[in-house]
C-alpha cells in the first residue's frame, strides 16, 4: 500500500473551492445547447443568485477572520487568506465565464426567438412614450435621490442593491449623490411591441436615461451603476439570549448595516467615481469587480416568467398524484414512501389538513423549516388550531434567509392558538417530522410522516426527495420521545427506529461503515452507497479513506459541496464521486449499507456535514418494509445509470462530464417516465 500524505491539503479539497465547483456545473447547465433555452436562463440566473448567497455568507466569514487576525489553519489545512485569495481569484473567473456565456450563447439565443431587453436607444417612437409614461407615473414619484456630504452620509443600502453613483458639478464644486433603484416594482418591464416579438427594458436602464431630472441646476460629470453585498450572517449569543425570537429579529434589523464584502461597478465609471464610492462603502479598491454588461442577471427569472413562452421551457410535468380514499386508512393499511416531484406532495398536505378537521384527531405536532409563501401546511395547522385540536410547531426562526419569514409564521401560529417552539439555543432544529395523534376504537393511534426535504409546497415542485408514513408504533413512540427533547428538558436516549444528532449519529454511520470493513474482510462484499447534497464533516472523510483503504466499494452521489478526494492509490481508489445538476435539485438523502448481501437502507435530513452532525438535529431511520427497500435502491442504482446530467469528481479535484453518445440515460427524465 502506498504512503499517504498527512497533509490536510492532500487530503481534502476546500469547502468554499468546492462550492464554487458546483455553482461552476450550474453555469455549464446554462451553457448547455441540449437544455431548453429558458432553463438556460433560469440556470444562468440560479447561478448568481447562489453566487450572492456565497459572497453573503462564506466570503463574509472568511473577511471576518482576517479582519479579527485569526491565524490558525482549518480542518483543510488552510489559513483564511490563504483561502480567501484563491476565492476570490475564482469567483472572477466565474463571473467572466457568466458574461461571456450571457452575451455570446444567452443573448442571441433570445434574440433568434424575438425575445429582446433593450437599450432606451433601441426604442421606437411608441416605446420612447410609453417608457416615458411609465417614468413620470411610476419611477419619478417613488425614487428619492440622496446627496452624499458632511450633512448627508452614504446612505444604508441593503445587501444587493442596485443603485446609481453620480457626480455633480455646480460653481466649481464636485458632490457625490446616490440612486437607488427601487425594489417595490418588478425591475424588468415589458414593452409594447409587435405580435412577432417580446421585448423587455430594465428600469434601471429608464432610470440612467432621466438622471438630469433629478439633478436641475447641475452638470452630471459621471455615473455609474454599482451593487453591493454585504455580510449576511446573524451573530446571536443564544446561550445568554434571554428571548430567542427577539435577538434574531435584533441581529436581522442589522443586516442593512453589515459590511461590505462585494462591490460591483460598471466597468465604464470614471476613475473619480470609482474611488468616492469604493471610500463611502468602506471597500478596497483592489477587490471591486467591474462588469461590461447588464448588472445582476437574477432578473432572468422575471424574463422567463413574464415572457410565457411554454415551449422553451421543459416539457409540462405533473406530479402522478396518490390513490384516493382516506389518508389514515392508507397508512394504516401499510408503511408507504413518496418519491417528490415524480409523485404528488398532496397526500402530506392532506395528512396535515384532514387532520385539522378529523374530529377524531387529538394533536398534531410538526417541524417547519422552510414553509412556501401561501403554504397550506401553515393554514391546515391554524385551522387544526380553532378546531381545538392540540397543535404543537417547531419553527426554527434560524434557517437562513427565510429568519423573517419562518417569525411571521411562528407569530400567526401563536395567534390561532397553537403553542411554538422557536427552537433551540446553539442548536438549529433540521428534522422534518409531523405527528398526528387520532382516538380509534378507544384507544389513541400514532401517524408519523419523516422527509428528507421541507415541508413547503412549491420546492416539492422542483426538488427530489422522499416522504415515508407510517403508523408504526416503535416509530410513533421514537417521535413523540423526539418532540419532549425538544420542547422540553427530556434527555435522549438511543431509541428503537430512529437515530439522531447530535446525539449518536456520526458514531452510528461509524459502525455502519465498520461492519462494511468486517464484511469486506471476510466476504470480500463490503460496499456503501450513498446519496446527499453535501459531503464535509473531515471525520466522516477519514473513516470513508480507511473503508477504501480495506477494499470497500463506495458509491457516492454528492450534488454540491464535496470535500473528499476520491481515486487517491492509497487512500481512496475504491470511491467514486459522481454529481447531478438537471432539471430538479438532487436534495434526497438516502444511505445504503450492504450488510452482506441483506442491505440496510436508511433515510435521513441530514448530509455528511460538520454542521448536520454536531449542531443541528437531525434524523436518520432505517426503512425495514423489503419492498420500499427495493424502491429505494431502485432510485439509487438508476440514479447512478446518468450519463447525461452527471459528472465524475476526478482525483484532479475536477469534475468531468459522462456524456455517453450512445444508449443515452437522464436519470430525472426516466424517473417522470416511470413514475407517470
Amino acid at each position: 500500500m502506498e504512503d499517504v500524505s498527512n497533509d490536510e491539503k492532500d487530503r481534502y479539497i476546500h469547502r468554499d473551492l468546492s462550492w464554487l465547483a458546483f455553482n461552476e456545473r450550474v453555469l455549464e447547465e446554462a451553457g448547455e445547447a441540449e437544455n431548453p433555452l429558458f432553463e438556460r436562463a433560469r440556470f444562468l440566473a440560479i447561478f448568481c443568485s447562489n453566487f450572492d448567497e456565497f459572497f453573503m455568507v462564506r466570503v463574509a466569514g472568511l473577511r471576518r477572520l482576517m479582519d479579527a487576525q485569526y491565524n490558525r489553519k482549518d480542518s483543510y489545512g488552510y489559513y483564511p487568506q490563504d483561502v480567501y485569495r484563491q476565492v476570490r481569484d475564482k469567483a472572477k473567473e466565474l463571473s467572466e465565464k457568466l458574461y461571456i456565456l450571457y452575451e455570446k450563447g444567452l443573448k442571441p439565443g433570445l434574440a433568434e426567438k424575438k425575445i429582446f431587453v433593450r437599450r432606451m436607444g433601441d426604442l421606437n417612437a411608441d416605446q420612447q412614450k410609453f417608457v416615458k409614461r411609465f417614468f413620470d407615473s411610476t419611477l419619478y414619484p417613488i425614487i428619492t435621490p440622496m446627496a452624499i456630504d458632511q450633512g448627508h452620509p452614504f446612505p444604508v443600502l441593503a445587501s444587493k442593491t442596485l443603485a446609481f453613483a453620480v457626480h455633480l458639478l455646480r460653481k466649481d464644486t464636485q458632490r457625490l449623490a446616490v440612486i437607488p433603484v427601487p425594489q417595490s416594482i418588478p425591475r424588468l418591464v415589458k414593452l409594447p411591441s409587435g405580435k412577432d416579438e417580446i421585448e423587455f427594458i430594465l428600469i434601471d436602464e429608464i432610470i440612467r436615461d432621466n438622471l438630469k431630472s433629478f439633478f436641475r441646476g447641475y452638470e452630471i460629470t459621471g455615473t455609474s451603476l454599482f451593487r453591493l453585498i454585504r455580510d449576511s450572517e446573524l451573530l446571536v449569543d443564544e446561550e445568554f439570549s434571554p428571548n430567542l425570537l427577539e435577538s434574531i429579529e435584533a441581529e436581522i434589523k442589522k443586516r442593512p448595516r453589515a459590511k461590505v464584502v462585494q462591490l460591483t461597478m460598471e466597468k465604464t465609471c470614471p476613475e473619480p467615481l470609482l474611488d468616492a464610492v469604493m471610500e463611502a462603502a468602506d471597500f478596497l479598491k483592489e477587490e471591486v469587480t467591474l462588469i461590461e454588461g447588464e448588472m445582476d442577471l437574477t432578473y432572468l427569472f422575471q424574463l422567463v416568467s413574464q415572457a410565457g413562452t411554454a415551449s422553451l421551457l421543459y416539457p409540462a410535468h405533473v406530479s402522478k398524484k396518490a390513490a384516493e380514499g382516506n389518508i389514515f386508512d392508507r397508512i394504516k393499511e401499510e408503511d408507504f414512501i413518496l418519491h417528490m416531484p415524480y409523485q404528488s406532495f398532496q397526500p402530506t398536505v392532506d395528512f396535515i389538513r384532514t387532520a385539522s378537521v378529523d374530529p377524531d384527531v387529538l394533536a398534531i405536532k410538526m417541524t417547519l423549516y422552510r414553509a412556501s409563501e401561501d403554504s397550506e401546511i401553515v393554514a391546515a395547522l391554524k385551522m387544526a388550531a380553532k378546531n381545538r385540536k392540540q397543535v404543537t410547531v417547531l419553527v426554527e426562526i434560524k434557517a437562513r434567509f427565510d429568519e423573517e419569514r419562518n417569525i411571521g409564521w411562528a407569530r400567526q401560529l401563536e395567534e390561532a392558538g397553537c403553542y411554538v417552539i422557536y427552537g433551540i439555543a446553539g442548536m438549529k432544529i433540521h428534522s422534518k417530522i409531523a405527528l398526528v395523534v387520532r382516538r380509534e376504537e378507544n384507544r389513541t393511534r400514532r401517524y408519523v410522516h419523516l422527509s428528507t426535504g421541507n415541508y413547503n409546497e412549491k420546492t416539492a415542485r422542483v426538488y427530489t426527495d422522499i416522504g415515508y408514513f407510517t403508523a408504526n408504533e416503535d416509530f410513533a413512540r421514537d417521535i413523540s420521545d423526539v418532540f419532549n427533547v425538544i420542547s422540553g428538558y427530556s434527555q435522549p436516549a438511543r431509541w428503537k427506529r430512529v437515530i439522531s444528532s447530535p446525539y449518536d449519529l456520526r458514531e452510528y454511520f461509524f459502525e455502519m461503515i465498520d461492519k462494511e470493513i468486517e464484511f469486506q474482510q471476510k466476504y470480500k462484499n463490503g460496499f456503501i452507497f450513498a446519496k446527499m447534497n453535501a459531503l464535509e464533516d473531515t471525520k466522516m472523510i477519514d473513516k470513508l479513506y480507511a473503508a477504501s483503504r480495506e477494499g470497500v466499494k463506495i458509491h457516492l452521489i454528492v450534488r454540491g459541496i464535496c470535500v473528499l478526494v476520491p481515486g487517491v492509490p492509497g487512500l481512496s481508489e475504491n470511491i467514486t464521486v459522481r454529481s447531478i445538476v438537471g432539471r430538479y435539485l438532487e436534495h434526497s438523502r438516502i444511505f445504503l449499507f450492504n450488510n452482506n448481501s441483506e442491505f440496510r437502507v436508511f433515510l435521513s435530513s441530514a448530509d455528511w456535514m460538520s454542521r448536520n452532525l454536531d449542531r443541528r438535529i437531525e434524523l436518520l431511520f432505517e426503512i425495514h418494509r423489503q419492498e420500499l427497500k427495493d424502491q429505494l435502491r431502485f432510485v439509487l442504482d438508476n440514479t447512478w445509470k446518468d450519463n447525461q446530467r452527471s459528472r465524475m469528481l476526478l482525483p484532479q479535484r475536477t469534475y468531468s462530464y459522462r456524456k455517453a453518445e450512445e444508449d443515452k440515460f437522464t436519470a430525472q427524465e426516466f424517473f417522470i417516465e416511470h413514475y407517470a
